[in-house]
């Protein structure tokens, strides 16, 4: 298992800061655009790979510089199971590529919410693409800040996602909701944002 630092401090500050702020055809520009974005970012992983020998996920935080969602999830113990997930599945690149991507994170507490032992046998390396197929599941390859997803509730639209599954966006009376799931905060990253949740997100296969 591969394995995947910027201080709590800093990610505190970031985490309690204000976020900023036909439909089927709407829906396949968002599927092309998404596409589109993660073709180039699978390229610059490639290349990262290929010069160094290793992946963007081996590169640490430089001082000064914002924090991708990676090394945020890294710095916060409530993401631990999710960064265990992650590194399981093999997927630590593409969530530190240079994006933009939207990151809808699970706390501990939503994967303690799964059936007794499915996370154990979710990490284990015979499951490793299944998991991965979760994970990207929360991954929409795409800019979307709260206010860019309330204006997609308003439209009627779904948000395409890294998995090629669709997850429903509403507005409801105490919040946003992605997929079903309240989004409980928000936090921008170098490479797009972070909503954090507290459910699993897992797709129908």
């Amino acid at each position: 298992m591969k394995r995947i630092k910027l201080s709590v401090i800093v990610f505190a500050t970031l985490f309690l800061a204000s976020c900023g702020g036909g439909e089927k055809a709407g829906h396949e520009e968002h599927k092309a655009d998404a596409s589109h974005q993660t073709e180039k970012s699978h390229t610059k992983v490639s290349e990262a790979d290929k010069n160094s020998g290793h992946g963007q996920a081996s590169v640490a935080a430089v001082k000064g510089e914002e924090a991708n969602a990676l090394q945020v999830a890294k710095s916060i113990d409530d993401f631990s199971t999710l960064v265990a997930a992650i590194e399981a599945a093999g997927v630590q690149d593409a969530v530190v590529n240079a994006g933009p991507l939207t990151i809808l994170a699970p706390l501990n507490s939503a994967f303690a919410k799964l059936p007794a032992g499915t996370v154990e046998e979710l990490v284990k390396p015979e499951n490793k693409s299944k998991l991965a197929f979760i994970l990207t599941n929360h991954v929409a390859p795409a800019n979307y800040p709260i206010k860019q997803l309330k204006k997609e509730a308003k439209k009627g639209r779904k948000l395409y996602m890294a998995s090629g599954k669709y997850l429903v966006v509403e507005n409801k009376e105490d919040g946003v909701y992605v997929g079903g799931t309240k989004i409980l905060k928000s936090v921008k990253v170098s490479n797009g944002w972070i909503h954090v949740i507290d459910d699993v997100l897992v797709p129908a296969e």
